[in-house]
């Protein structure tokens, strides 16, 4: 339990080090990989992540945009849509995963191809986590612990480079800063040091 009610446990760097090697281990590597690094360094959604196409992440002239153009027919409600800057981690991670792909790829076409080829259901994307997490025994941990390790590490960091937690909302696509907050972990350590500070 952490917070108000009980959320996903966020992930610790050694988690996502053990999830990354869980998943270079595992069928579809290529595809997987990007697939959590869409949730914990893009902070998508998991509808999101099984909407998100080729074109939303590709100049015209086919190459890898340092942005992701998130429509609204990708988001939750349809509503929503946002441009993200990639993390390099994750733009490394598509190159790869398109460099495995066939020519004839669209732009239209998943990034997350299911076996069939056809798009990936939210719910599938939602049981690779939770299959991911059990198997590592990371007690606590849902399709969501991407999404709050995110908005977590991004209020932390977002003073330093020089915005406000309202940009953590934007990144979030979040109508509110209520819904922002409930996504950061609490830290009572830097509550202590805080108050030293005023």
């Amino acid at each position: 339990m952490t917070g108000i009610g009980k959320q996903a446990k966020i992930l610790e760097v050694n988690d996502v080090a053990r999830c990354l090697a869980e998943i270079r281990g595992r069928r579809y590597p290529e595809r997987n990989e990007v697939m959590f690094l869409l949730s914990l360094r893009q902070g998508l959604r998991a509808c999101e992540i099984a909407k998100i196409t080729w074109s939303m992440v590709t100049r015209p002239d086919g190459t890898l945009d340092d942005v992701i153009h998130l429509r609204n027919r990708a988001t939750k409600k349809k509503v929503g849509g946002r441009i993200l800057p990639l993390h390099r981690q994750t733009k490394d991670a598509l190159v790869h995963l398109k460099s495995s792909l066939p020519p004839s790829t669209q732009p239209e076409d998943p990034i997350l191809a299911s076996q069939r080829g056809g798009f990936l259901k939210p719910r599938a994307v939602m049981m690779f986590f939770i299959r991911l997490y059990k198997d590592l025994g990371l007690e606590g941990c849902s399709s969501h612990s991407g999404r709050r390790t995110f908005a977590t590490r991004a209020v932390r960091s977002i003073k330093d480079a020089g915005g406000t937690i309202r940009d953590v909302q934007l990144l979030l696509g979040h109508k509110s800063l209520e819904s922002t907050a409930v996504y950061i972990e609490q830290d009572s350590d830097a509550q202590r040091a805080v108050m030293e500070l005023i």
